[in-house]
């Protein structure tokens, strides 16, 4: 399974892999690491990254950037209000409030809301992963700004759900960052030991992310984080623009602002200057051709003139940075360093605004393009069972407090009650536990505190509405517990809700076993009295991935029990008689109604659906361009042959008719045939093939052929100087019967009789003919040679046979007298000399002998 890591930008998105044990970012269809965060919408298919950027100038009106600024915000949002001034497109306001961007599309005008966009760039994405790992992506992990809130955290998911992805976690750029940073670190301090505290700097294009984070051995920690949400590198270029916008209104009379294109021109050429700017201090031109009015203009600008008209910037950013280092309860010397990332962080005077407020040199140890994709294809394969990943946990942070929001007990509905359930910066995931005491359904709205400013029009998360609440037989509120949870993705949820019910034993046989969830009733109110006017009890924290701890009894616990052994005892009989009295609780869950920002299921799914026809849309499209450009490719390449390499293999009549039809089908793809259907191309280039394939393979054949006849004739030549050895009687050849031979001999003289007879017919017939025989003809004419002739010329010799071992005995007894009496008297010596060997240690050579035998 593929784990993916996408960096969903503003202006840019990166895509990130985990694989062969490392992080790999995966190059685009234009072997490009970045893909443009844009959309075009054409006449005939859809647009996607760099193929949008591309003609971003000339489709102004259904080309889209920057819309995830807009995701997960209705129209009346001032923020949307404030951005849709520097788009050149259409917004409108659609369903149900939300941002609606007007675009033509296949013919028609059509509304795409923002999620829709952001749902098509994540297609892209996806596929840009797919084709670079060769499987299919599924599982992935998509940042987000950390200052985003839990409506634009719920969208995105829903984003990643057009784009037929299971989001695994919506992660913050700066958190990503800090896991890319850490997890690769084998100096980390020990987990008891001080951590080290590193700042991570994010400007991006469009927003300023600070977070400060504590690393251990292992461990990541998120301490505190400070944002801008409007603070970023398009600032500067907004600058230069305005700069260079009035310097033409005085100089060329031209008001550039009035004019969609030529704005869109003098914002490239301004982000341009600004990256230009930052590796020189001196003074640079930039100039555009034909801006509006057939003008061409110029301006000139230096690094210097740009930090001046940017001072108000600069001041924020300092103020962000302070602030961050304060919310944090650092001081500068607590901090090891100071790592920047994000396109606009290579601005000088950002380097050194970090410099002036810690302290401490800007750090580059990341990759400040690549850094947070890299990040969350970490956390997709720490997430994922299918790889093995160092361990390492990440603790991030709730950027907002979370409180919740309540009516009073029956008595006093006036009375409305809060309480602070998640403070600012408090660890996520995390779930708590809650205890109401109510006797009907109620509702509890979540918002977020005032502590902080909220870079959103409203504090509301959502209201959950607590049902089937029932008092108690006895008329007392029931104790309802409601479970609270900020998850992975930092979604404020409530996701579950349980009552009990008392159960009285009043039968003299032992109680009935109740079902798990059964508990006695502890530290409840007692019958008689009331429940607690406020309607809640102080909170248990559960953090998520915490080992539960028990409390060993001591030795002096022990001993201290095995004393009262006894005295229990003597009570069981008491106890018995006592426990039908006893009461116990059945636990009864709840059902919750949630009232959420975000799109409903049905709306949901028909973006889906709207997805994926636009998708296989594409696909059709792609397919029939792709059949068109075949066609097209074939003439331009028969065109250049026919008067080349394939002159001399057509007839001047066929050569020109050719030509001819060619030309026909050339004006046809740019006339009648600009649109039609996949099937027309495809017969249009099957025409084509039957004209200009028969030259196209006598050529071929003129090539392939010598060769084809060359092997067949070497084969040949060795199965004929085979025969003359055997007929020479060559010892080689004598194990093999004559009957074989023949075989071989009567196969060579066939084979030998149709080379000479298809060598000739090839020789005479021109160039222009089809040929008499095919290259492959000759080649299957040797193969067959091959088959019958040499299994036979290649037969091993059979082995000699091997003689019986002879009988040592027979021979003795028909050997010769004579040689009998020389061995008796032999033997005598040899007795008379063993005697002497007796007396005399024997010489080196009879005791090497000796060893031998």
């Amino acid at each position: 399974m593929a784990c993916v890591g996408f960096d969903f930008g503003t202006s840019s998105c990166y895509v990130a892999v985990a694989r062969q044990g490392g992080i790999e970012t995966i190059a685009n269809d234009y072997s490009e690491r970045r893909t443009p965060s844009v959309v075009a919408l054409g006449e005939k298919q859809r647009f996607l990254g760099v193929g949008a950027k591309n003609q971003e100038a000339t489709n102004v009106k259904n080309t889209v950037s920057e819309f995830k600024r807009l995701i997960g915000r209705k129209f009346k949002d001032p923020m949307v209000q404030r951005e849709i001034k520097h788009y050149p497109n259409e917004i409108v306001e659609g369903v149900n409030g939300s941002v609606g961007i007007k675009a033509r599309y296949l013919g028609e005008q059509h509304v795409f809301t923002a999620e829709q966009l952001g749902g098509m760039m994540l297609t892209k994405l996806k596929q840009t992963a797919e084709h670079g790992m060769g499987t299919k992506v599924v599982d992935c992990v998509i940042s987000v700004p950390s200052f985003y809130t839990d409506a634009e955290r719920r969208a995105m998911i829903d984003v990643a759900k057009m784009a037929d992805l299971n989001c695994l976690r919506i992660m913050n750029d700066t958190t990503a960052a800090a896991l890319a940073y850490g997890i690769y670190k084998q100096d980390l301090p020990e987990e008891e030991a001080k951590p080290r505290n590193v700042v991570i700097i994010d400007m991006g294009y469009s927003s300023l992310q600070i977070s400060v984070c504590a690393f251990n051995k292992g461990k990541l920690k998120v301490l505190a984080t400070a944002c801008d949400a409007f603070l970023g590198g398009r600032d500067l270029d907004r600058l230069l623009v305005d700069h260079f916008a009035a310097e033409f209104k005085e100089k060329y009379k031209i008001d550039v602002k009035s004019n969609v294109r030529a704005m869109v021109r003098l914002k490239t050429a301004c982000e341009r200057l600004k990256k230009l700017m930052s590796s020189n201090t001196e003074e640079l031109p930039m100039n555009i051709e034909c801006i509006m009015d057939d003008k061409d203009v110029s301006g000139r600008m230096k690094r210097a003139k740009l930090e001046e008209l940017a001072a108000p910037l600069v001041a924020r950013i300092e103020t962000v940075m302070r602030q961050a280092l304060q919310l944090s309860g650092l001081k500068t010397s607590d901090l090891y360093s100071v790592e920047i990332i994000g396109g606009s962080s290579r601005v000088p005077i950002v380097k050194e605004t970090v410099k002036k407020v810690y302290g401490l040199e800007a750090s580059t140890t990341l990759n400040a393009d690549e850094a947070v994709s890299r990040g969350c294809a970490l956390q997709c394969a720490i997430l994922s069972p299918t790889f093995r990943v160092r361990d390492f946990s990440v603790t991030d942070a709730q950027p907002y407090p979370i409180k919740l929001v309540w009516q009073g007990v029956m008595e006093d509905e006036s009375e409305i009650n809060e309480m602070e359930v998640f403070p600012m910066f408090h660890a996520i995931p995390f779930t708590k536990m809650l205890t109401f005491y109510r006797r009907d359904a109620f509702t509890l709205e979540a918002q977020y505190g005032a502590s902080t400013a909220l870079p959103y029009p409203t504090d509301t998360l959502g209201s959950f509405t607590i049902k089937d609440v029932k008092p108690q037989p006895n008329g007392e509120s029931a104790k309802v517990k409601v479970k609270v949870r900020v998850d992975i993705h930092g979604i404020f949820k409530i996701t579950s809700a349980t009552t009990t019910e008392k159960i009285e034993n009043t039968s003299q046989e032992e109680p009935m076993e109740v079902d798990e969830k059964v508990e006695t009733v502890q530290n409840g109110p007692k019958e008689g009295e009331s429940s607690p006017a406020g309607g809640e009890a102080k909170p248990t924290e559960n953090a998520e991935e915490t080992p539960m701890q028990t409390d060993q009894p001591s030795e002096g616990q022990v001993k201290e029990d095995e004393e009262k052994k006894e005295e229990k005892d003597e009570k069981k009989d008491d106890k018995k008689e006592a426990k039908k009295n006893k009461v116990k609780v059945k636990t009864i869950d709840l059902s919750v109604d949630s009232n959420v920002p975000g799109l409903d299921k049905n709306t949901l799914n028909l973006m889906i659906e709207e997805e994926a026809k636009m998708i296989m849309s594409d696909k059709l499209e792609k397919e029939r361009a792709d059949a068109k450009n075949s066609v097209e490719e074939y003439v331009y390449e028969m065109r250049d042959k026919i008067s080349g390499p394939l002159e001399e293999f057509l007839t001047e009549k066929d050569r020109e008719q050719f030509s001819k039809i060619l030309t026909e089908t050339e004006d046809w793809l740019y006339e009648d045939g600009e649109d039609c259907k996949k099937s027309v191309y495809i017969d249009k280039l099957a025409e084509l093939k039957k004209l200009g394939d028969p030259p196209g393979k006598r050529f071929r054949e003129f090539n392939e052929r010598p060769q084809a006849f060359e092997q067949l004739g070497g084969a040949l030549q060795l199965i004929r100087k085979a025969l003359d050895q055997y007929n020479a009687k060559d010892e080689k050849y004598e194990h093999i019967e004559a009957s074989e031979m023949k075989k071989v001999e009567k196969c060579l003289k066939e084979k030998q009789d149709w080379f000479d007879k298809q060598f000739n017919l090839s020789s005479q017939l021109p160039k222009h003919k089809d040929p008499a025989v095919l290259a492959s003809q000759i080649n299957s004419e040797k193969e067959a040679l091959h088959r019958l002739c040499f299994p036979i010329l290649n037969k091993p010799k059979p082995k000699p046979k091997e003689e019986p071992p002879k009988d040592d005995k027979k021979d003795e007894k028909t050997a010769d007298p004579a040689a009998g009496e020389q061995t008796a008297a032999g033997e005598g010596d040899g007795q008379k000399s063993g005697e002497q060997n007796e007396q005399q240690p024997p010489s080196e050579a009879s005791t090497a002998e000796m060893e031998l035998d």
